[in-house]
């Protein structure tokens, strides 16, 4: 890529940066992320068992969410304010600290402790690299940018299940942190130079009309509120329901405050880009978490088989994303949202149809993924894109930031609501119905993100005319 000072329209001037080094840091970066987050899911059950700390073993994961909630909003707040480039470096550091932790332990409570250190890390960099990519790439560059971060994002769930299951075979679930840590300093290392160059440049723009910083107050309060709707999720008494209310009354009260104006009434614009989003990726993640489960119980496929599927999901995720950083392609991005939720519906509905019939090859989930996963690429570098071209420069963290907070909370809410839906009816043992209704609901979803999006308004795809 070439060197670069300044960008066209309104974007900031920025010093000469080499965005090609900052591109690999950044992709690096994220492969680290994605990797850590795939890996340990694949030894966590072996790491549990060690430490005696299976009581633990869902906080190892809700821990992590929590703490990426609260830091993704401070770092919005501070990108905005003294620009992305500390905040990212600040991340590197909290997510090298919390491998260590996290590899080092002896005890279940440190590995969660490790992993709550690694979610604020995680946090601070994903808001990060958005507004890096604001300032330090031009409107017709950023999106073959985030096609590049969306293949990082994937890449590891070609390679981290089986490297994961190799290094806790022959060596330790420990080597499973430790082996994160080269490739996060790595990635620092090759952006290093371009932050530095960004960090002693970078004035904040002067908007007397921007948003007021989302308040760090609901950023604590949204943290509660997750934590408080996971523990009750772990009982099954009255005293469930007491806290299910709860952290449903504090998640109303401090998301409004971390959302747009007008993200609760709907508004046209910025809003319904982050309600398209969550809904989506919520439907998503939602389907996917059963089917691996599904063709191993109702089609007595092996595990490392219907692992594949979702290998075969991520294929078809590169590809949407590849796709919408063509320049031929002048679609609007709105419609590319549009068009990425109906592909991810019409996946949904095929993987629910084969989920009703058993008599229909399993073979056809393949297809339905794929189609689920193209949906994927489409619409979420789209809906990136489009967040970012619907923000004030100086409002690009702010926005980032409520765009990833209601992502992981889309994301929590309804692969907890398909995990209702499976713990309540597959005691029945019919397991057409269970797993076809599991996967219904998430088609609903699906085709309510379509929805959603058709009420976004225009947004213009940055190879078009101006």
């Amino acid at each position: 890529m070439a060197q670069r000072t300044a960008h066209d329209d309104s974007e900031v001037a920025v010093p000469r940066v080499s965005q090609r080094a900052l591109t690999i840091g950044l992709c690096a970066t994220v492969v680290a992320i994605a990797f850590e987050t795939i890996a340990v899911a694949t030894a966590m059950p072996v790491a549990a068992s060690d430490l005696d700390g299976l009581t633990y073993y869902a906080w190892a994961f809700s821990l992590f969410l929590i703490g990426m909630l609260f830091a993704t909003v401070v770092c919005g707040r501070l990108s905005d304010r003294i620009g992305p480039a500390k905040p990212l470096l600040a991340g590197l550091v909290i997510f090298l600290a919390g491998l260590v932790v996290a590899g080092t332990a002896q005890h279940m409570v440190q590995l969660v402790a490790g992993r709550l250190v690694q979610g604020l890390g995680s946090g601070a960099m994903n808001v990060a690299i958005y507004v890096c990519v604001a300032i330090a790439f031009s409107r017709t560059q950023r999106p073959k940018m985030f096609t590049y971060i969306s293949a990082a994002w994937v890449l590891p769930s070609f390679v981290g299940p089986p490297a994961a299951a190799w290094l806790t075979q022959h060596l330790s679930w420990h080597w499973v942190f430790f082996a994160v840590i080269p490739l996060v300093i790595f990635g620092g290392g090759m952006a290093l130079p371009s932050l530095l160059r960004m960090m002693h440049s970078y004035q904040p723009p002067s908007d007397t009309n921007a948003q007021k910083p989302a308040p760090l107050w609901a950023a604590g309060l949204l943290a509660v509120a997750a934590a408080t709707l996971q523990f009750a999720g772990q009982r099954l008494d009255r005293v469930a329901i007491g806290l299910l209310i709860g952290g449903l009354a504090a998640l109303l009260v401090a998301l409004p405050p971390l959302m747009p104006p007008g993200f609760l009434r709907f508004h046209r614009g910025l809003s319904q880009v982050i309600q398209t989003r969550g809904l989506l990726s919520g439907a998503f993640f939602g389907g996917e978490a059963f089917v691996p489960l599904m063709l191993v119980e109702q089609r007595g496929v092996p595990l490392l088989q219907a692992g594949a599927v979702l290998t075969v999901g991520a294929v078809g995720w590169t590809a949407g994303s590849w796709l919408q950083a063509r320049p031929w392609l002048r679609i609007r991005r709105d419609a590319l949202i549009t068009l990425g939720c109906w592909s991810v519906a019409i996946g949904l509905a095929l993987v629910t149809l084969i989920a009703f019939v058993p008599t229909m090859p399993y073979a056809f989930i393949a297809v339905g993924w794929i189609c689920a996963g193209l949906g994927m690429g489409l619409a979420v570098s789209s809906s990136s894109l489009a967040v970012m071209t619907l923000s004030a420069t100086s409002e690009q963290g702010r926005n980032a930031s409520s765009l990833n907070v209601y992502d992981a909370l889309g994301s929590g809410i309804f692969v907890g609501v398909a995990g209702t839906v499976f713990a309540a009816l597959h005691p029945s043992g019919n397991l057409a119905l269970t797993f076809g209704l599991v996967e219904l609901s998430m088609a609903v979803v699906a085709l309510l993100s379509v929805l959603t999006s058709l009420r976004i308004g225009v947004v213009r795809n940055e190879f078009a005319p101006r």
